[in-house]
């Protein structure tokens, strides 16, 4: 058995093996017609509600699918910094940046930060509601991390997101040991996948070892030493025969994928499945949000970043797309795209956003112009 540190996010089509990405087909976006998000209001609200922040007031989003949240600008945002300092360099960025993501230190400062400072004192109060509730138990329970679940369309920018973070966690005295995996690692094996007819739905809630996953939660929550997850590898676009990621009683676990934030409890085989899911695991979830064409358009400027680069190894699985012509690698990202990745996005992914305590909106150029913060 092959032991390997724990990094990065399993693969689909254009992702960077060495920034890591996301398995097979991804999207994000509810639309109506045009394809941009639509938010309802209720004929009693008219407009959101926005009495002013100095005097204790919370402004509300008023549409339905977002009712329980509280709804942030970036600069409201920023603002809740507060004295959080700044630990990243320009040289960390350049380190943590996906294929294609301008991700600046104004960012960080700006969104990062906050959320990094939130999230502290969210760890904070669960480690005290763990002491109380082990106290009044009269056991004391190993090392329990703090989950934190990442989740959101392919090429939406999940892994940068999750990388920057789990750095600027890692630097808190609170919570120095901060691990990340993805949950590519727990996709069924190709073998697996073609068996059961599912090789174009990787990425999809069913081509997931769930059980798997819920067992390597659960065993860390319990506070095991040493939890082991599958390995997957981008560029044979499959799972690691052997290999194992080792996380090691982190304080923090940060846990991205795709659909992290479903409840599904049914397989595809049509067998039921235990009723505790994935998420039942999790302290805090994330949602990475843009339109539609927006992350249409990132995921194929990285296709066709990776055909010229990863693409042209002999051992990637992709090596085929090599000697396409622009038009034609145009025409196959979006192609893929079109019956893979927006099909789970709409049908999966999205569905599941209002389930997450915090909502991320970007924008084209892949700055967040929003924060939605749930407020029950």
């Amino acid at each position: 058995m092959v032991a390997v540190e724990a990094s990065g996010d399993p693969g689909a089509i254009g992702r960077n093996e060495h920034a890591g990405g996301d398995a097979d087909g991804k999207v994000a976006g509810s639309t109506e017609g045009s394809g941009r998000p639509v938010e309802r209001r209720s004929p009693s609200a008219g407009r959101r509600h926005r009495p002013d922040r100095r005097s204790g007031g919370i402004r509300q989003d008023s549409s339905d699918e977002f009712s329980a949240y509280e709804a942030f600008s970036r600069a409201e945002w920023a603002a809740l910094r507060s004295n959080t300092p700044l630990t990243l360099s320009e040289e960390d960025l350049t380190l943590l940046r996906g294929v294609n993501e301008q991700l600046s230190l104004t960012d960080v400062e700006e969104i990062y930060l906050p959320l990094s400072r939130l999230l502290n004192l969210h760890f904070r109060s669960a480690r005290t509601l763990n002491g109380v509730r082990d106290e009044f138990l009269g056991r004391l329970v190993g090392h329990r991390p703090y989950v934190i679940a990442i989740a959101g369309s392919v090429a939406v920018g999940k892994s940068t997101f999750a990388r920057v973070l789990r750095a600027l966690l890692a630097r808190w005295p609170d919570h120095p040991r901060v691990s990340l995996v993805t949950t590519d690692g727990f996709l069924h094996p190709n073998k697996v996948l073609e068996a059961r007819g599912l090789m174009s739905r990787k990425g999809f809630p069913e081509s997931y070892d769930r059980k798997r996953m819920i067992q390597f939660l659960a065993a860390l929550k319990a506070g095991e030493e040493v939890v082991d997850a599958p390995v997957y590898s981008h560029q044979a676009y499959d799972i690691v025969p052997g290999a194992i990621e080792r996380v090691e009683q982190p304080d923090v676990l940060i846990f991205e994928g795709l659909n992290v934030l479903q409840t599904s409890t049914v397989e595809p085989t049509g067998a039921p499945v235990p009723s505790v899911v994935v998420s039942d695991f999790f302290d805090f979830s994330i949602f990475v949000d843009a339109q539609e064409p927006y992350i249409e358009a990132w995921y194929v400027k990285r296709f066709l970043s990776l055909q010229q680069t990863v693409f042209r190894n002999p051992g990637s699985y992709f090596h085929h797309y090599k000697d396409l012509t622009l038009s034609e690698a145009n025409k196959t990202a979006a192609k893929i795209w079109r019956d893979i990745n927006l099909r789970n996005l709409r049908d999966n992914i999205l569905p599941t956003r209002e389930r997450a305590n915090l909502v991320i909106r970007k924008r084209p150029d892949h700055t967040v112009d929003q924060i939605r913060l749930r407020q029950i």
